[in-house]
């Protein structure tokens, strides 16, 4: 388990740089400058802000200075279109929205899609089958941008107490936190029926069967340890997904997370604003597959023996 536990630390300590010395150079080839705004700013005044961040230097020596920075100091830099306002505060405040309406969403997929899956897995080939599988590709196949405002339409503008827009009351998680839910919910139900049926197909299965083992304890004491490797497998990522993918659904509901400052931050050519939020979701990414991984070798003791060895 240690073993296991520092190879994928070593792993995603190499994921991270990479991610990070990409975005580094990358960002810096987007058309525009930070400090262009609607009117055009004199020559000198423009070489004596580049002066003042460091960017009349080559991108060697920025690059060098930024690793420099986050490493011994945990620097991010300052935002080149927010005066004043360090990176590492921003993401300080909009990373506890984008967490708490991850995990929401997350709990939505989960409550929804893990018992959708293993119903349709139990009534296989027949309709309810039919009808979730049908309900989880509709759900997989209509994206993000669509549901949002579907969902501040139908439900938003008619449920009392619903908020299309703002973070500042508890009900206005409820649309986001679905909009997330649901398109994950899907997800995780084909995943979740699909395990389970190649479970239920297993020779220890049917042994339990004709034993006389009750449906409902062979389902979830016999069968849903195993069959729920495959969406296991697929929530860590799918966790950090909600929380640095929701671009579109912190837009659409103007919540202030950190998927809002990135839209902004990449408009605006913030570079030092995109860097320090793409080293969050990288960090993110690599923490949830690690406790993933940790799960599967708890669940699995094939795994566990293979981390092991």
């Amino acid at each position: 388990m240690i073993r296991l536990l520092l190879k994928r630390l070593a792993q995603g300590l190499v994921v991270v740089f990479v991610l990070q010395s990409i975005t580094f150079f990358l960002v810096r080839l987007l058309p525009g400058n930070p400090f262009l705004g609607e009117r055009k700013l004199p020559e000198h005044v423009m070489a004596q802000l580049n002066s003042l961040y460091g960017l009349d230097q080559s991108a060697l020596v920025q690059y060098g200075n930024y690793w420099k920075n986050l490493l011994l100091h945990g620097d991010f830099g300052p935002s080149l279109v927010r005066e004043g306002v360090q990176v590492a505060d921003i993401i300080a405040q909009a990373f506890p929205v984008s967490l708490e309406l991850g995990v929401l969403g997350m709990l939505v997929a989960v409550l929804l899609g893990i018992p959708a899956g293993m119903f349709a897995a139990y009534r296989r080939n027949r309709w309810p089958d039919a009808f979730f599988m049908l309900m989880a590709m509709a759900g997989i196949c209509i994206p993000s941008f669509v549901i949002a405002p579907l969902a501040g339409l139908s439900l938003g503008m008619h449920v009392p107490g619903l908020s299309v827009a703002g973070w500042d009351d508890p009900l206005c998680a409820v649309l986001p936190a679905l909009t997330l839910g649901l398109v994950n919910a899907a997800y995780i139900a084909r995943l979740t029926r699909g395990g389970m049926v190649e479970v239920l197909s297993a020779d220890f299965i049917r042994t339990a069967r004709a034993k006389g083992v009750r449906p409902m304890r062979l389902l979830f004491v016999h069968a849903l340890r195993s069959g729920l490797l495959p969406a296991v497998s697929y929530l860590g990522p799918a966790f950090a997904a909600l929380i640095t993918g929701s671009f579109v659904v912190e837009t659409c509901f103007q919540v202030p997370g950190m998927g809002l400052h990135f839209v902004n931050a990449t408009t605006d050519r913030d570079y030092f604003l995109i860097q320090g939020l793409v080293f969050c979701y990288g960090v993110l990414i690599v923490l949830a597959n690690l406790v993933v991984d940790l799960v599967l070798v708890a669940l699995n003791p094939q795994l566990r023996s293979q981390g092991a060895a």
